[in-house]
């Protein structure tokens, strides 16, 4: 029990760290600096799903990590987009564990296609969309700090969409 004790707090603390990596990406307006911090973030999103034994929600956030990078320098590229969503798929299948593994792949079908496919406003929508499957595929697993990350990057994600439809509207 107390080694499951200290893995639960490394979990925790390091859903921490993911938690403030995230409110830092998607405060900003700027996408190129959003999916540098979400590199770092997805690497402790993988590391707290992996010490709470949730291994799909941990393969798809270690896949997100190659995904972001790719998406950043073959965007709208949708031979790699198939690539990685069949990537994200294979994964859920040989980690599946039951019902509890869907949030986690939703979160990262929705978050393939929109960081390929997607730019600005539309893009941040869907990934708000991901990020609420994530809030779910968090609770399940048991993460506190993953629960309430994923929670005020959903909200961080809103505002900044008021924030960026306010900028559009105001230079026209």
């Amino acid at each position: 029990m107390e080694e499951l004790s200290l893995r639960w707090l490394i979990g925790q603390g390091v859903s921490l760290t993911a938690l403030a990596l995230c409110v830092v990406a998607f405060a900003s307006k700027r996408d190129d600096r959003l999916f540098v911090l979400l590199l770092f973030a997805n690497v402790a999103f993988a590391t707290q799903f992996a010490l709470f034994e949730s291994w799909v929600a941990a393969g798809i956030s270690a896949l997100i990590v190659l995904r972001i990078a790719l998406a950043r320098r073959f965007h709208a590229n949708r031979r790699l987009m198939v690539l990685m969503l069949t990537a994200t798929v294979v994964i859920a299948v040989l980690m599946w564990s039951g019902p509890r593994d869907i949030p986690a792949l939703a979160a990262g079908l929705l978050g393939t296609y929109g960081m390929f496919m997607l730019r600005g406003i539309a893009m941040r929508l869907v990934l708000a969309a991901a990020a609420f499957c994530w809030i779910v595929s968090n609770m399940l697993a048991g993460s506190i700090g993953g629960t309430l990350a994923e929670t005020l990057i959903f909200v961080t994600n809103l505002i900044t969409i008021l924030r960026l439809r306010r900028d559009a509207n105001s230079l026209a």
